[in-house]
């Protein structure tokens, strides 16, 4: 299924999208380092896949168990006041997950964060290291690359 042209130039494809705290064969679980957003991660599906209707039933139902279980365990790790789910691809057409956590206090909420900034400042968050999140997302979803 893969579409060896475009993966060649994807940066989801030749680059991790940042900190691997679970992998499977199918797709990994990654930590966006943004100091405003702490516990941001991505859900990857690893092969080179534009739309969610590329991948089979059940192939959809594996990445979708995958996006929630990263879910609840950023709501229990982190506490947040609302979990943003968000998958685009406009500007990497790679399917690929968005779970972030927000806070009221945030720099953009109500807006999405990739809106119009409301205020300065960072949540008052829990500090998560990698260590802690990569184990509980092992526990959650069985095995891991770390």
């Amino acid at each position: 299924m893969a579409n060896g042209a475009n993966s060649k130039s994807c940066e989801l494809c030749v680059s991790s999208g940042g900190t691997v705290l679970w992998e499977s064969p199918v797709c990994r679980v990654v930590r966006v380092a943004d100091p405003n957003y702490p516990g941001f991660c991505r859900v990857i599906w690893t092969a080179h896949i534009r739309e969610m209707t590329d991948l089979d039933a059940g192939e959809r139902r594996s990445l979708m168990d995958v996006v929630f279980a990263v879910e609840g365990v950023i709501r229990s790790l982190f506490a947040p006041d609302k979990i943003n789910l968000a998958s685009f691809g406009n500007v990497v057409p790679h399917v690929h997950w968005h779970v972030i956590p927000r806070w009221q206090e945030d720099r953009h909420f109500p807006e999405p964060i990739w809106g119009t900034v409301q205020r300065e400042g960072r949540p008052g968050a829990p500090t998560v290291d990698d260590a802690t999140l990569a184990d509980a997302l092992s526990r959650a979803l069985g095995g891991s690359t770390q």
